[in-house]
């Protein structure tokens, strides 16, 4: 098996007009980067070179996306002078920094007391030992009435 040496040669990129406008064409479609490039028929390291050797070609891309925003621009602005509401909200939104105004009322009249909810929870507590039986706490668990009685002693 012989190996053949493919020749290599470097392809010359120059921003011929053909080459700009076909930047300008991609640009306008809103491509970047290596979209970009490939769009317009170059690779990628070909059109990072020519952006540093001639800035024509940036102002191509740039002018290219310039045009594009200022088409879709003008599209949403007739749409919403025309009565398109939804056109006209996003015209404002987006280009106007609007904000629908949002009204948020808190009531903070109501305190919260650490005393009378421990006396709320003491009365129910004592509301459900009066519903129980006594009897039935005592068969049911018999140290819970000396554990009670302990307790009563301990901080008396």
């Amino acid at each position: 098996m012989t190996f053949k040496s493919l020749p290599l040669v470097p392809r010359e990129v120059k921003a011929t007009e053909a080459v700009l406008e076909r930047l300008y064409a991609a640009a306008r479609l809103g491509l970047k980067g290596e979209a970009l490039a490939l769009r317009a028929g170059l690779l990628p390291i070909e059109f990072n070179r020519l952006r540093q050797m001639d800035p024509i070609a940036d102002m191509a891309v740039m002018k290219g996306y310039a045009d594009s925003e200022a088409e879709m621009a003008t599209t949403l602005y007739e749409a919403g002078r025309g009565g398109d509401t939804k056109a006209a909200l996003e015209v404002l939104k987006h280009r106007h920094d609007w904000v629908a105004k949002q009204q948020i009322q808190v009531d903070t009249a109501q305190q919260i007391s650490v005393t009378v909810a421990l006396e709320q929870a003491n009365a129910r507590i004592s509301q459900m030992v009066e519903e129980v039986p006594p009897q039935r706490i005592t068969q049911q668990h018999p140290n819970v009435m000396e554990l009670t009685d302990a307790a009563a002693t301990v901080h008396r």
